[in-house]
C-alpha cells in the first residue's frame, strides 16, 4: 500500500470526526444553553402561579370570613324573630285553649237545651199525631184527602169569584164600548154616505161587428201581437159576440189598453205602426185622468198641499180595487170617516183626514216594488214631506208598526168601517168557502172543542166545548185565543166574532 495516499485520506477521516464531535459539543452546549433558560422561564411562572394562587386563597379567605359573618348575623336575627313568633304562638295558643274551654261550655249547655227540645219535639209530635188520628177518625177522611178536598174548594171558590169579576168587568166595558161604538160608528157613516162598488178585473171593449176581431188580429196575428207589445196586455178574441177581452193583472196598463181598442175600433186603422201610436196617446190621456182623479181625491177629502208626486200616485187607485171595492173611492171615504171619528173624540182631524186618505197609497205602488203596500206607502209619503205623525198611521194601520198616536187607531178604524160596511166589498164562492173552512179548521185544532160552525157570512164563529175538559174561564180564555189564532193566521174583510159555548147538563132517572 502506498503511504502517500493513506495519509491524506486519514488526514480528512480525521478533521471529519473532528467537525462532527465538535458539532456535537456545540448542539449539546446550546440545547443545555436553551434548557437552562426554559428552565428559568418556567421557574418564572412557577412563582407567578403560587403568587397568584397566594392572592386568590387570600381573597376566598376574606370572602369566606365575610359570608360567614353575614351568616351569622342572619341566624341571629332570624333566632330573635322566631323566638318572637313563638311568644306569639304560645299567646295564642293560651287563648285558643280558653275560648276552647268556653266552647266546651257551651256546646255542653247546647247538647242539654237539645236535648230537651228534642225530647219536648217528640212530646208535641206524639200529640200531633193523636190530633191528626182523632180527627180522621171523627171526619171519615185521612189528611191527604182533606188537603185534596180543601184545595179543590179553595180553587173553586176562586175560580168563581174571578169569574164573577171578568164577566163584570168585560160586560161594562162591552156594554159601554159598544154603546160609544155604535153612536161613534154610526154617526160616521151616516154623515159619509157612500154608493155600493162593483168592479171586475178585466175589460171588455163592444165592436161594431165581428169581422173587427179578424182586423185586430191580423194578418198572421201581427196586430193583436203588436197591440199586446204596446200595451202589455193579453188580449182575448173568443166566441163572445161582438166584443173582445183585455186582461191585465195591472190595472192601469188595462184601462190604456181599452182606451186604445176603444180609439183603435173608431179609427178603423189597425196597424202595427198606427197601434202604437194610439197606445202611446191612450197613456198619455191615462197618466191626465190620473193626476186629475188624485187632486179631485184630495179636494173632496179636504186634504189639500200635497205634492204633485204624491196625488198622481194617488190617483192611480182609481183602477185599483179591491175585493171590489174601489181604492179611490175608499181612501176618500176612510179620510170622511176618519175626520167625524177624531171630531168626537178630540183627535187631531188634519192628521186623522190626512192619514185616512194616504194610508193605501202603497197600493200604487206594489206591483213593482218588493214590500207590503202599509210599508211601500209610509216610505214613498216620508221621501215626499209627509209629517211623521201621518207616516206612522199609513205604516201602523195593520199592525205592521207601532202605533204612536191615536190618530193612528182612528184611521184604522175608518179602514175597517170602510171596507166592512154592508155591499163595500165582495168575493167570490171559492174565497169564501175557503175562509169559511179555514175558520172551522182553527177552531176545531184547539183541544177541548166538540165542534165549530161558520156563520154570518163567514163573520162569526161558534165553538162548543166539551163542559167536562173546559170550564168556564179556561172557555174566556179559549175565546181569546182563537180570534188571535184567526187575526195571525187567515186573511178577511172586517171582522170576525167568535163565540164560544159551554153547556153543562145534569141527567138523572126516576125509577
Amino acid at each position: 500500500m502506498n503511504p502517500e495516499w493513506l495519509l491524506p485520506v486519514v488526514v480528512g477521516l480525521v478533521t471529519v470526526a473532528l467537525g462532527l464531535i465538535a458539532g456535537y459539543f456545540l448542539r449539546l452546549y446550546q440545547a443545555n444553553r436553551e434548557l437552562k433558560g426554559r428552565q428559568a422561564e418556567a421557574d418564572l411562572i412557577l412563582k407567578k402561579a403560587r403568587d397568584r394562587e397566594r392572592e386568590i386563597e387570600l381573597s376566598a379567605r376574606d370572602a369566606a370570613l365575610k359570608t360567614r359573618d353575614e351568616a351569622e348575623a342572619g341566624v341571629s336575627r332570624r333566632r330573635s324573630e322566631l323566638s318572637k313568633a313563638e311568644e306569639r304562638l304560645q299567646k295564642r295558643r293560651s287563648d285558643l285553649d280558653q275560648r276552647l274551654d268556653k266552647l266546651e261550655k257551651r256546646d255542653a249547655t247546647l247538647s242539654k237545651r237539645q236535648s230537651n227540645l228534642d225530647k219536648r219535639t217528640n212530646e208535641l209530635e206524639n200529640r200531633h199525631q193523636e190530633i191528626v188520628a182523632e180527627l180522621e177518625k171523627i171526619s171519615g177522611m185521612t189528611q191527604a184527602e182533606a188537603k185534596e178536598q180543601l184545595a179543590r174548594e179553595v180553587e173553586l171558590e176562586a175560580r168563581q169569584d174571578m169569574m164573577r169579576i171578568i164577566h163584570r168587568i168585560e160586560e161594562e166595558a162591552r156594554v159601554e164600548g159598544e154603546r160609544r161604538a155604535r153612536e161613534l160608528i154610526a154617526d160616521a157613516m151616516q154623515r159619509v154616505a157612500s154608493d155600493h162598488v162593483s168592479e171586475i178585473t178585466v175589460s171588455s171593449v163592444p165592436l161594431p161587428s165581428d169581422d173587427m176581431k179578424g182586423r185586430i188580429i191580423g194578418r198572421n196575428g201581427r196586430n193583436i201581437r203588436a197591440f199586446e207589445h204596446a200595451a202589455g196586455v193579453d188580449v182575448i178574441v173568443d166566441d163572445t159576440p161582438e166584443a173582445v177581452t183585455i186582461s191585465c193583472f195591472d190595472s192601469v196598463r188595462r184601462e190604456v189598453a181599452r182606451r186604445a181598442m176603444e180609439k183603435l175600433v173608431l179609427d178603423g186603422r189597425i196597424h202595427p205602426a198606427h197601434i202604437e201610436k194610439i197606445v202611446d196617446q191612450a197613456r198619455e190621456d191615462v197618466d191626465k185622468v190620473i193626476a186629475e182623479a188624485g187632486e179631485q181625491a184630495a179636494y173632496e177629502a179636504g186634504v189639500p198641499g200635497l205634492k204633485p208626486e204624491i196625488t198622481k200616485k194617488l190617483g192611480r187607485l182609481k183602477f185599483r180595487t179591491s175585493y171590489g171595492q174601489n181604492q179611490l173611492d175608499h181612501a176618500v171615504e176612510s179620510a170622511k170617516l176618519a175626520t167625524v171619528i177624531a171630531s168626537e173624540l178630540g183627535a187631531d182631524t188634519g192628521v186623522a183626514k190626512m192619514g185616512g186618505l194616504l194610508h193605501d197609497i202603497g197600493k200604487a205602488m206594489d206591483h213593482d216594488v218588493e214590500g207590503t203596500h202599509a210599508m211601500l206607502g209610509a216610505e214613498f209619503c216620508r221621501r215626499h214631506g209627509v209629517p211623521e205623525i201621518v207616516v206612522n198611521t199609513i205604516a201602523s194601520h195593520h199592525h205592521e208598526a207601532e202605533q204612536e198616536s191615536v190618530e193612528a187607531v182612528i184611521v184604522e178604524t175608518a179602514d175597517a168601517i170602510s171596507g166592512a160596511r154592508p155591499g163595500a166589498r165582495r168575493e167570490n164562492l171559492e174565497d169564501y168557502l175557503k175562509r169559511v173552512r179555514a175558520l172551522e179548521e182553527v177552531a176545531n185544532s184547539f183541544e177541548g172543542v166538540a165542534e165549530s160552525y161558520a156563520l154570518q157570512a163567514g163573520r162569526e164563529i161558534r165553538v162548543i166545548v166539551k163542559p167536562e175538559d173546559i170550564d168556564d174561564l179556561e172557555a174566556t180564555r179559549l175565546a181569546r185565543t182563537v180570534a188571535k189564532q184567526i187575526e195571525e193566521g187567515m186573511n178577511y174583510p172586517g171582522q170576525i166574532k167568535v163565540t164560544v159555548i159551554r153547556e153543562t147538563r145534569a141527567i138523572d132517572y126516576a125509577k
